[in-house]
Order: structure tokens, then sequence, then C-alpha cells
């Protein structure tokens, strides 16, 4: 869920060379390791049936496409932004507004989809209240300059990969998995398959923050193509573990209209002891998630105001406890009327809308690199660009309608924008 987040103000002197292969690969585990997979099962299954675990490799693959574009533009442009720098340096000024735009408003949906999974696992029967009180708890937090510390992060991560090791053995060792409910049914296309990518690419949000290690990172020419693959693997194989246990305890059609899909599969299973662990463990990763969001959203909020790209008044920096407040508490409050709002679909697949397009610009602009620039093989840009367009075009058609209406508004307003800079001039 790409996440490169832009700092508030940058830090003097260079960063230590002190991080290995295995230190990258714990930190792209701890961005893509997390409320996701508690979220994104049950409207894969609802496109795609147990086409699902196709739709998972494919997300992988567009994946991996993605973060070795990202990588290489990050050696070429170690500086905050992601997209927006890449875009803006390689394609235009346009093409970064694009991407940064595209950012803020998948990434608010993503804040909206993680309150929505805490409400879901922790109280089903008032889940829209409780993303609201959670969005309202975390935007204080980070308003405080409470940011989620390396070792937070690994202790979610053991937490995270506890709860769905435990889930997966219950499943296989309780009696009630049936491999036939594995068997892909006739009534799958590819369409659905590739909805089905679509929406569990949003599972995977966080792989490109690998990529932004290369002044931490010994010989980063060399760890970080080889974190990011092993780490991508890695989460994979966890995924396609869970959902193949989710699948073959539930079946499609269940686990299709499951609220809570992890805690319906150890309760199916007979294991209902585990139930109350599950929907702790899933809380506990969907908030780590979304605070982590909150912090990295509101940074690329201020980065875009201070470029006058958004409002200028967002750009202001709290005297006290340095952090973007203002940004904070403007995304805090529209998370919040989104959680309020809307269900866990439509925010997840709006969401893999806007960061598949952020995505896309990241692709085309690794596309431009030359030979000396170090440039992915041509076949990886071209994957991941097409790949990225193709998933976000066959999402839930209401996904698609407002995430297309929204990037024309987007759009609109940067026209909007240069068009009055370019009056102010021709009158100057």
């Amino acid at each position: 869920m790409a996440d490169q987040l832009p700092a508030a103000a940058a830090e003097a002197g260079d960063l230590r060379r002190r991080l290995g292969v295995g230190d990258a690969v714990v930190v792209g585990l701890g961005a893509m390791i997390g409320a996701g997979i508690f979220a994104a099962l049950a409207p894969a299954a609802r496109a795609a049936g147990s086409g699902l675990l196709v739709g998972l490799a494919v997300a992988a693959v567009i994946a991996y496409c993605n973060a070795t574009s990202s990588a290489r533009l990050a050696a070429r442009y170690p500086t905050s932004g992601g997209s927006y720098v890449y875009g803006r340096e390689r394609l235009g000024e346009f093409w970064g507004y694009l991407a940064g735009w595209c950012f803020v408003v998948g990434k608010t949906a993503s804040c909206a989809a993680m309150a929505l999974t805490v409400g879901g696992y922790a109280w089903p029967g008032h889940a829209h209240a409780v993303a609201v009180a959670a969005v309202i708890a975390l935007t204080a937090v980070n308003y405080g300059g409470v940011h989620k510390s390396a070792w937070l992060t690994r202790i979610i991560v053991v937490i995270v990969l506890a709860v769905l090791g435990a889930v997966v053995a219950a499943a296989f060792v309780s009696g009630h998995a049936d491999a036939a409910r594995l068997t892909l049914g006739g009534e799958i296309g590819i369409a659905g398959v590739l909805q089905a990518a679509g929406l569990l690419f949003f599972a995977f949000a966080g792989y490109a923050r690998i990529a932004t290690l290369g002044e931490e990172v010994r010989d980063p020419a060399r760890t970080i193509p080889r974190a990011i693959p092993l780490a991508l693997a890695i989460t994979l194989i966890v995924y396609g573990a869970v959902a193949v246990a989710a699948l073959a305890v539930l079946g499609p059609h269940l686990l299709a209209h499951a609220t809570a899909p992890l805690s319906q599969v150890v309760t199916v299973a007979g294991v209902r002891w585990l139930e109350p662990v599950v929907r702790a463990g899933a809380a506990v990763a969907a908030l780590g998630s979304l605070l982590a969001m909150i912090l990295g959203v509101s940074r690329t909020v201020l980065a875009m105001a201070r470029d006058r790209h958004l409002p200028h008044p967002l750009a202001a920096v709290h005297p006290r406890f340095a952090v973007p407040h203002r940004a904070e508490v403007a995304l805090g409050l529209i998370v919040a009327v989104a959680a309020a709002t809307t269900d866990v679909r439509s925010a997840i697949g709006f969401s893999s809308f806007g960061v598949l397009l952020y995505y896309a610009v990241a692709n085309a602009a690794a596309w431009t690199l030359t030979p000396a620039e170090n440039r992915p093989p041509r076949v990886i840009p071209l994957v991941g660009l097409l790949g990225c367009l193709v998933l976000a075009a066959t999402l839930p058609m209401s996904s698609v309608l407002s995430g297309g209406a929204v990037v024309a508004i987007g759009a609109a307003i940067y026209a909007l924008r240069r068009g009055l800079t370019r009056a102010r001039r021709g009158a100057g």
C-alpha cells in the first residue's frame, strides 16, 4: 500500500549503511504482512470464488514488477515522495502530480478499509462506530508526534504471523477442510480472476518500502534486488496458505459473504477458543496498519501542499509537536466520514484503483531509464504498467467509476491551477 512516506524535513547527515539482505527482508515483511489479508479474502472470493488463488499469484507478479521499478528509480532519485518524484522527473510535472494525487486518494481509502477491518473483527455489530473511533484515536496519537517505531512493527508482524499460522493449523487439523472446495468453478472467468487480483493487490501494499532503504543498506545495488523477491515470495507463501485454508474450510460462497473471514474459519473448524485470539490479532494488525497509513498519507499531503498542488495551509507544521497537524486533522476527518459511510469491499476497491494508477506512473517512469541509469529489464516495467492498468480497469465497476471520477477531479484541479498561474504571470 506503496508506501514511500515523505518526511516533514530532511535530516542532516548521512545514514549509516548497516542493513543486510535479512534486515531488508524483515522491513519488507513488516510492510506487507498486515491486516490486508484479514480483509481482502472475502471480496476476492466474491469476485472469483476459488479462482482467488490464481488472482493472488497475479497480484504478486505485478507487485514484484512495481517494486523492482520503484527500487531502480529510488536508487536514481534517493529522496522522499516515491512516484510523485519519479513521475515529475522522468515524465513531467503533471504525471508526478497525478501519481501523488492517486496515492493520497488511494491510501485515504486504505485507511478507511483498515478502520473498518478493526471494527469488523473487534465488534462486528458496530463495525462503523468502532472504525470511526479508531480513526479519531489514532489521528490524536499522530497529532501528538508519537510514531510507530521499528520494534513495534516487528512485534505486530510476529503477532500477525502467529495468528495466521494458528488459523492455518486449525483449518487443516480440524477435519473440516475439504480439498474439493478448491476446485475452480466453471462459471469463473478471466474477468473475475483479474478483479480478485486487483482486490488482493491491496494485501501486498507496502512492498516498495524496501526500495526506500538505499541509504541504509550495505551494497544497495545487490541487497535491494535480492530482498524484494525474497520478501514477496515469503508473503505470497503465507497468504497462499491462509487463502487455501479459508477456502478449504468455508468454501467460496461462505467465504465471499464472511464479515470476519478468518474468525469464521476457526469457528467452522470447531476451534472456538481461538476465535477471540484471531479477532484480537486482526484488530492489532489493522490498528498498526492504520497508524502507519495516517502517518504516511499526511506527509504526502504535506509535500504536495508545499508544492501548492494541494491547499497551501495544509503545509503547516505544529510548532510544538513538529507534525503536519492540519494535514493530519483534515485526513482524519475525511477517513472518519468514509469509514462511517462505506463498506470494506468498496474501500478496498477504491484504494486499489488509486494505488494501481500510482504504480502505473512508476513503471512508466522506470521504462525511461537508460542502461547507464541501471534500468531494469524492459519486460518488468512493461508488465508492471500493463498489469496495473488492466487490474484497475477490471475492479468492481463502482470502484472504477468513483476512482475515475476522483482522478478526473484531480486533473481538473491541476489544469485550473496551471491556468490561474499563467494568467497571473501574463498580468504581471
